[in-house]
């Protein structure tokens, strides 16, 4: 407000409202949150959660896509099922591994659109006017 000539009070126009921020993150979703992204730290998990949000995929597949042994790439998908960034389904005498938490896969998705091949930060995309 600025002081005017006639009641001593005139509105002043306002730029556009910004929605208010949101509630800042808890305790408990500021623990949770760094436990998911220290468990994706590790780039043999990253490179199985990135495969497994292409496609449904059994261990000893996913062994010989990340070229480790079957019992090494289980342990990494048991520590990310018991995270809940994976599920396991069974498909007869298989057991399939997918994402099905749409947040994991946006997570994914955001995060190899923000890193180039090179490991370099992608460049934004240009912007239309």
């Amino acid at each position: 407000m600025r002081l005017g000539r006639d009641n001593g009070l005139t509105m002043q126009s306002s730029p556009a409202a910004k929605p208010p921020p949101p509630a800042e993150p808890t305790p408990a979703q500021l623990r949770s949150a760094a436990g998911t992204f220290a468990l994706l730290s590790s780039p043999v998990r990253l490179h199985l959660v990135w495969l497994i949000t292409h496609g449904s995929y059994d261990v000893g597949t996913l062994a010989h896509h990340v070229g480790m042994s079957i019992a090494t790439v289980s342990q990494h998908l048991s520590k990310l099922r018991l995270a809940g960034v994976i599920a396991a389904h069974r498909a007869g005498r298989r057991q399939l591994y997918t994402v099905d938490d749409p947040h994991v896969l946006t997570l994914i998705q955001q995060i190899f659109d923000h890193i180039a091949p090179d490991g370099s930060l992608a460049p934004d995309p240009p912007t239309t006017r």
